[in-house]
This record gives structure tokens, C-alpha cells and sequence, in this order.
């Protein structure tokens, strides 16, 4: 399954999925702000990056949402980054079993 994590409002997730449909690339578009992963559905993103979860994490949000990361472990990480879906990481490009945050945008091709 190829999927793109995806946030229209970000420049950056614009020009990743631009990029794919240049190609003729054929994944979905799931937008996360609208239908957030839940831990487990995190914890198994995070794997397919083969990561830490701080690469997951974009500080600045999660600190306005009011998360400390430094008093967090993987779990409470997860769990955060579930009740606030803003502060993942934008895009994600998953291909099968890896995945790739698509910072800069032009990554997203390495899994092709």
C-alpha cells in the first residue's frame, strides 16, 4: 500500500504529493489532521521510518499543545502525538514497509 500523510495547508506536503502525481504515481491521500492516527497506528508508522519517535515530532507544536518531550517516553510520545495530530511530521510517504518524512519534499522519491 503507498500512502502520503498528508496536511493541504502545508507548503511542503503541497509540493510532495505534487511531486508523486508528476509521476503518475498511484497512493492515497490520507489527510491525518482529519482522520488522526491513533497510537498503535503511530507506533507502526514509526517502525516503517525506522526512527526515533522525536523525528515523528514537529517540538513547537506539541509544545503549544502544551507536551513537555523532555518528561516523555516513546509511549507518552505516541500517545500526544495521537490527541494532537498537528505535531506529526508532514508528509509522510509510505511505500509497503518504509516510509519517509518528506522533508525536504523531494524525499518522498527515494522510495520509488
Amino acid at each position: 500500500m503507498t500512502i502520503l500523510y498528508h496536511n493541504p495547508k502545508c507548503s511542503k506536503s503541497r509540493e510532495a504529493k505534487a511531486l508523486l502525481e508528476e509521476r503518475g504515481i498511484d497512493f492515497r491521500v490520507i489527510e491525518y489532521l482529519k482522520t488522526p492516527l491513533d497510537a498503535t497506528a503511530l507506533r507502526a508508522l514509526l517502525t516503517k521510518l525506522d526512527g526515533d519517535v522525536a523525528s515523528l515530532v514537529r517540538p513547537k507544536e506539541l509544545k503549544e499543545a502544551g507536551v513537555d518531550m523532555s518528561t516523555c517516553d516513546e509511549d507518552a510520545l505516541l500517545a500526544a502525538l495521537a490527541l494532537h495530530p498537528a505535531a506529526m511530521q508532514r508528509p509522510v510517504f509510505v511505500v509497503g514497509d518504509s516510509a519517509v518524512i518528506g522533508r525536504p519534499p523531494q524525499r518522498v522519491l527515494s522510495l520509488l
